[in-house]
């Protein structure tokens, strides 16, 4: 006698599915920016006089540097391919149904740009009157080697945080959730607070700063379906604080 055991609801899947993958990526590196900046917050010396750097060199050996960040972007961008895989199953082509195709490479490019405009000035006030504040800690966007690879390497790592970001905390993470029955405003926080939550590690300017990010990007992608000007307007603010940093003159960025 065969006994058939009754198949778990599909919200409860949902729900499992959702954890584990951001259990993977930016999940984990949410509570890991909550333990930082609890860290720093005990720290004996002020919020301000702290710095987190990003991009940082692997290895003293360019090219096994080099190597390792290659390795480390290539590995990033896995939990993205199974966001996509899983949503394939339930039902299929996530890549049309997350926006991800190239069917509008000019009005993806070109919103992209406008978005990445209205968020990158504002934002660099906001890091400015964060600094100001002591709010924030000293960020060091590039701390990599001076070697011809560089910049390269820069721009496909801005590449890498676009495109995961975009895809997990908008694309993927709002579809689900929307499949799980909660609300528009619910899900756009959800969304938003996750995004900021990761960047705590910043301080409460860069917490703020990505929440406010969050929400504008939510309400795009409710309004286009699409997350490839997202994936654009992140990349396009990523690659000029990343090689702006790495490029400029020390004496450009004492404002800050």
């Amino acid at each position: 006698m065969t006994v058939e055991l009754a198949a778990p609801p599909r919200r409860r899947i949902l729900g499992n599915e959702v954890l584990l993958v951001l259990g993977l990526s930016l999940g984990q590196s949410a509570i890991y920016s909550l333990v930082r900046i609890v860290a720093r917050l005990t720290d004996e010396r002020p919020l301000s006089e702290q710095s987190a750097a990003l991009n940082v060199s692997q290895s003293v050996r360019p090219w096994l540097d080099l190597t390792y960040q290659l390795l480390g972007i290539f590995f990033a961008l896995l939990p993205v391919l199974l966001a996509l895989h899983l949503l394939n199953r339930y039902p299929g082509n996530a890549v049309r149904r997350l926006g991800l195709d190239a069917g509008r490479p000019g009005r993806d490019l070109a919103y992209g740009a406008g978005l990445a405009a209205l968020i990158g000035l504002p934002g660099l006030a906001l890091v400015w009157a964060a600094a100001q504040l002591g709010l924030n800690v000293s960020l060091v966007p590039s701390a990599l080697q001076d070697t011809w690879w560089a910049v390269p390497v820069l721009i496909l790592a801005a590449a890498q945080n676009g495109i995961l970001e975009e895809v997990l905390v908008v694309g993927y993470l709002m579809t689900r959730l929307g499949e799980l029955r909660w609300s528009v405003p619910a899900i756009i926080a959800a969304s938003a607070l996750l995004r900021g939550t990761y960047h705590f590690y910043q301080g409460f300017g860069g917490f703020v700063g990505n929440v406010v990010m969050g929400v504008i990007f939510a309400l795009v992608f409710l309004r286009t379906r699409r997350v490839m000007p997202l994936i654009v307007a992140h990349t396009l603010i990523d690659v000029v604080a990343f090689v702006g940093y790495d490029l400029l003159p020390d004496s450009w960025f004492d404002w800050l």
